[in-house]
């Protein structure tokens, strides 16, 4: 589900379960990230997959990028392995205030 930096920060707010999941590269990442959020670069295919396959079905996972298009894109190969509570973040990190959520 796409949503916009407002609606993703308050759903994430109120949820107990929630993780977040950073797309970009390692390099992007160290340029500034969203505080407790995990790296899983998907430009890394089989490295992104086997991630993926790790990660808790239980939790609701809020995925971000550098602009919104590449955490899309992650979100429909999680759900498509069985991840099916996913949270894309419309305009990615570049919308990002610097605020932890």
């Amino acid at each position: 589900m796409d949503l916009s930096l407002e609606e993703w920060k308050k759903k994430i707010e109120s949820d107990q379960n929630a993780f977040l999941l950073d797309v970009r590269t390692a390099e992007e990442f160290e340029e500034g990230h969203i505080p407790q959020a995990t790296l899983l670069d998907i430009r890394q295919a089989s490295n992104f997959i086997d991630g993926i396959q790790s990660l808790d079905v239980s939790k609701n996972y809020y995925v971000y990028c550098r602009s919104g298009l590449r955490s899309a894109q992650a979100c429909q190969l999680m759900n498509h392995y069985g991840l099916k509570t996913t949270y894309n973040l419309l305009g990615g990190f570049m919308e990002w205030d610097g605020e932890s959520c």
